[in-house]
């Protein structure tokens, strides 16, 4: 059995997710203690709760202790993961990226084709946006074997949520390869989303873009970024997403949900001096992507190395994780991430190849 004591590090739902989703790809019985203990409310929330079954659902596991403010749970997978058409609706603006996100690691190394359609929130503070997903992490996990493809049916944001992301997931043919960005190299061109909902006459999309595209150029960058007038959300809302491709090969982005009192000129400016910011640093991922290859890195099948812009808690939790489930070993110097992934394969067999 694995035992995780989520105090530890964050002490957030990112040690929830994670532990969860990991224990459902390796098959192996999880005790999770002091759920989000560092929160300022405690305990199992309904977007963690939802993750939760979701992963239970597609392995048929059993879960001990499953309710709202649950500081305390046991899960057992119940074998393999089942693939096929699933659908959930976390029921709040809760992040549907963040479902996504937590299904993934086990639904890449299924049998077949699986397919999620999750209603929620799409765009958020402290969550992927789904542009970000589209665009720049699962273009990266490409490179590394995993084929996954987002749509975007339809917006959702905070407090209304009723957003919809259709993800589709091929399987992995044998072992994750390593990825290897220590370069950042030339940026070769920076593009986006400007997208509003129900804010066509205030001109919010446009507004966001001209402000970034104003920063971006100040500092060298041109940007081409598509404007979108959204009419299907159940509320007024807006995003803005953009990302810069290198000629090493390295797609570093950045991105802004609006919420009241933002204006569009703040969203602009937050997302263009955000990208400015990690592509200073030499950074050949964003600080999203970051903490996000972990989890891959760890699993592949050989080094992973890659230069992030800061170290942050999300990075360092993270790290501790796939160190405690995985056994990889990780070394974070001056920047530079390294994992020696443990070469997981579908049969659950785990060995390294270092």
């Amino acid at each position: 059995m694995i035992h995780i004591d989520g105090a530890q590090k964050s002490g957030s739902g990112t040690i929830v997710r994670f532990a969860f989703g990991l224990a459902t790809l390796l098959g192996e019985e999880l005790h999770l203690t002091n759920i989000r203990a560092k929160r300022e409310k405690p305990g199992l929330r309904p977007q963690h709760l939802k993750s939760i079954q979701a992963l239970k659902q597609i392995c048929q596991g059993t879960i001990d202790g499953g309710e709202i403010g649950s500081m305390e749970i046991r899960f057992k997978p119940g074998g393999e993961v089942k693939s096929g058409d699933y659908e959930w609706d976390i029921g709040t603006a809760g992040s549907t990226t963040l479902l996504a996100m937590t299904l993934l690691p086990a639904a890449c190394f299924a049998s077949r084709t699986m397919s999620f359609k999750i209603c929620g929130g799409l765009f958020q503070d402290f969550a992927p946006s789904a542009y970000h997903m589209q665009y720049v992490l699962f273009p990266v996990l490409e490179k590394m074997g995993i084929t996954a493809r987002l749509s975007i049916i339809r917006p959702g944001y905070v407090p209304s949520g009723g957003g919809v992301i259709q993800v589709e997931i091929e399987p992995v043919t044998g072992k994750l390869e390593p990825i290897r960005l220590s370069c950042q190299g030339e940026v070769t061109g920076i593009e986006g989303f400007s997208l509003s909902s129900h804010l066509k006459q205030r001109r919010v999309s446009e507004r966001m873009v001209e402000k970034c595209a104003q920063l971006l150029k100040a500092n060298g960058y041109e940007a081409q970024i598509e404007i979108v007038n959204d009419t299907t959300a159940l509320q007024r809302g807006a995003a803005l997403t953009i990302y810069a491709k290198t000629g090493s090969g390295c797609i570093i982005g950045a991105d802004r949900a609006g919420k009241p009192g933002l204006t569009s000129e703040d969203i602009g400016k937050y997302v263009a001096k955000s990208l400015i910011d990690d592509l200073a640093t030499g950074a050949t991922v964003d600080r999203h992507l970051a903490d996000q290859l972990i989890f891959y890195t760890a699993l592949a099948n050989g080094v992973s190395q890659y230069r992030i812009p800061m170290l942050t808690e999300h990075v360092e939790t993270n790290l501790w994780l796939v160190e405690s489930i995985l056994g990889a070993k990780t070394e974070v110097n001056k920047n530079m991430v390294t994992v020696q992934g443990i070469g997981y394969y579908p049969s659950g067999h785990r060995e390294s190849s270092v």
